[in-house]
């Protein structure tokens, strides 16, 4: 099937994810872990692939623990296996990253995340990875990081291109059947990661190019697979967004994932990563907005017109929540959460200095 080599080889292709078995001795898999969850197993994804004689782990959460990260590493290890295989959203493929780092850097794993020791205590071995994603979001299978909750509760980010997979299978008809509210919520990571990039001021002109062309496909294909989900035009070009996306943000992200990682923790919330990086975008781009430059190519993007009126109509449109508290969420969670949000690994590469006291206003605003 058609392939192109970036940072890793992307396979593009309707249907391709019945090739996933025939690639894994190009990368020198002999015995994997598949890692994805149990609706995927369950809907015959894993069968799909030809790797269902594999040791498999299904049980991974909403967003990925720590705890369930060494339930697979210990699945991983007993089975003999000498590499992996995600399929899944950015949940199944980030805690493959995780059980992958894991395999021979055996100290705590909060210690190995980019606000403690960082990308260069990552040096050991880490077995190849192939992912398999079955949403349009994440862009983690072209991704150097990965994000999980470790033991004392925080969500943290991990960054090396050890943790980058060999390969992606990307095959938009996998993403035909999603939910209307897993299609827009996951596009709206996407988006957000291509405006972020694009707002990011560390300069990588090649980053700058695929954002734009990844939000520009986003903004379009978003709305119009929700009235024509078989579309193969619309679903393509939200995959690739996706893709273009995860390439771009390795420029760096910013105060909307910064305000989104925390909340991700509380466990009976269970808050979709997707749809609290759409609810943020609107209000941050307001507090952004002194990137009159990079603010201008957003507008480009998205026809002309002020970005964030723009991203407030489009959660309109998608019947995304723009509130936090429709989604359960009180003063007391963004009160804990406001120090976390400041000290956010994305902080570093917002446009503007962003304090706890910005990020309680921001949390407040949108609440």
């Amino acid at each position: 099937m058609p392939a192109a080599s970036y940072l890793n080889d992307i396979y593009f292709d309707w249907g391709g994810v019945t090739q996933t078995a025939s690639l894994l001795p190009r990368y020198g898999i002999q015995n994997p872990l598949v890692v994805t969850d149990r609706h995927l197993k369950a809907l015959g994804i894993v069968d799909r692939t030809g790797l269902s004689d594999y040791a498999v782990f299904d049980d991974v959460e909403t967003n990925p623990s720590e705890s369930s990260a060494r339930e697979a590493l210990e699945r991983y290890r007993t089975s003999g296996c000498d590499g992996l295989i995600a399929i899944g959203g950015g949940s199944p493929i980030d805690l493959a990253k995780i059980v992958g780092l894991m395999v021979e850097h055996t100290d705590l794993l909060a210690s190995y995340a980019i606000v403690e020791r960082g990308p260069a205590a990552i040096t050991g071995d880490v077995p190849p990875l192939v992912a398999v994603p079955t949403t349009a979001g994440s862009g983690s299978e072209v991704g150097r990081a990965a994000l999980i909750t470790v033991r004392d509760g925080r969500k943290l980010g991990f960054l090396s291109p050890k943790l980058l997979p060999v390969a992606a299978v990307c095959d938009p008809e996998l993403t035909v059947s999603c939910p209307d509210s897993l299609t827009a919520a996951t596009g709206m990571d996407a988006i957000s990661h291509c405006v972020e990039a694009i707002l990011s001021p560390r300069a990588n002109p090649v980053a700058d190019v695929l954002a734009r062309d990844g939000l520009t496909r986003g903004v379009r294909a978003i709305r119009q697979v929700r009235e024509n989900p078989q579309s193969r035009r619309d679903r393509e070009d939200m995959v690739w967004c996706s893709v273009l996306g995860g390439l771009a943000f390795q420029k760096g992200l910013g105060v909307v994932h910064a305000l989104s990682h925390p909340l991700g923790r509380f466990e009976g919330l269970r808050l979709h990563h997707g749809t609290l990086n759409g609810l943020f975008l609107p209000e941050v781009l307001r507090f952004n907005a002194n990137a009159k430059i990079e603010m201008k190519t957003v507008s480009n993007a998205v026809g002309g017109v002020d970005p964030a009126s723009f991203f407030e109509d489009l959660l309109v449109a998608l019947n995304l929540p723009s509130r936090l508290s429709d989604l359960g969420v009180t003063e007391s969670h963004i009160q804990s959460s406001a120090t976390l949000a400041a000290t956010d690994h994305c902080v570093a590469t917002n446009p503007r200095p962003f304090s706890e006291v910005d990020a309680l206003n921001l949390y407040r605003r949108c609440l």
